[in-house]
């Protein structure tokens, strides 16, 4: 097994390293500059500005200067927009609020995907089937960015029982409406794949085996057919937990929770680029650390993957 780490951390640092290089360089081949306004600054004052943020050395300087700086410090630096504070404090303010709601989203989507995909297969071509199926193809069809207006017009301006925006240190009541737009779509894919695996497994040889065998079908179901049906699911859940984290652009935009999904929409209208490349290094970062664990945890529930 910790050869099987070993590999796959070898993969993922150069896979990060190149992550890197591509951003810098599509940020500098962008149009304008972090400094272009209507009003154009006197040529002497964008020069000294420049200089004070490094830009007016090469590019090979200034990305070898960014690396080691991420390197040793785990320093994004500065921002451009935001002259008092640097992109680490801005992820530091954000961050953990997006990872609270995407947490607590990814963990309902998970529960209710599994159970609903579990239930729907064990009664399959039931009433209890063909109402689950149908809740997840409901569910498939509200995105976060079409769930999350309804849900405001529905619970805050018709019924009045949440509030509508805010985060307010992360209170149950302005964490439901967030985690049921990013979490909706997410458990409806969770179910379906669930379903279709654990369909799978119940016709397998091992289960008509332990079937003939007498054993109880809660047995059957918890001990025997539920391991080898999480493996699609759980290939499934690194990347839709990143893409929890990601989809909280639209979350923080409507439910003004000042994740750092907001940051990163005022980056690239503001053209901050340095909080932009920090964001999305950040973004590329959890996507292979949960890649990793994903293959790590897949190995772990089938051994023939280490080899």
């Amino acid at each position: 097994m910790l050869n099987y780490v070993i590999r796959r951390l070898l993969v993922a640092v150069p896979t990060l390293l190149i992550l890197i290089i591509i951003c810098f360089y599509l940020m500098q081949t962008a149009p304008g500059g972090p400094f272009t306004s209507e009003r154009p600054l006197p040529p002497q004052v964008l020069a000294n500005i420049e200089a004070k943020y490094g830009l007016d050395q090469p590019h090979y300087k200034q990305l070898y200067n960014y690396v080691v700086g991420i390197v040793t410090q785990f320093d994004f630096g500065p921002s451009y927009q935001y002259k008092d504070r640097s992109v680490n404090d801005i992820i530091a303010q954000g961050f953990p609020v997006t990872l609270t709601y995407g947490f607590i989203s990814f963990v309902v989507a998970t529960i209710v995907g599994v159970s609903l995909g579990v239930v729907a297969a064990i009664r399959h071509n039931t009433a209890l089937d063909y109402i689950a199926v149908g809740a997840t193809f409901s569910a498939q069809a509200l995105p976060n960015f079409v769930m999350a207006p309804i849900l405001i017009y529905v619970f805050t301006l018709k019924l009045g029982l949440l509030p509508g925006g805010g985060w307010n240190g992360g209170q149950w009541q302005y964490l439901i409406m967030p985690v049921i737009a990013l979490s909706t779509s997410f458990f409806a894919s969770v179910a379906r794949i669930t379903r279709s695996s654990m369909l799978e497994v119940l016709n397998s040889n091992f289960i008509r085996t332990a079937r003939a065998k007498g054993l109880p079908e809660t047995t059957i179901i918890w001990r025997h057919a539920l391991k080898p049906t999480l493996m699609p699911v759980v290939s499934y859940l690194g990347p839709a937990f990143v893409g929890m984290i990601t989809g909280s652009v639209v979350i923080d935009i409507y439910f003004s929770t000042g994740g750092i999904g907001r940051f990163y929409v005022n980056s690239a209208l503001n053209r901050d680029y340095a909080v932009m490349l920090g964001l999305t290094i950040l973004y590329g970062g959890l996507t292979v650390l949960f890649n990793l664990l994903t293959d790590l945890l897949y190995a772990w529930l089938d051994p023939k993957i280490r080899y």
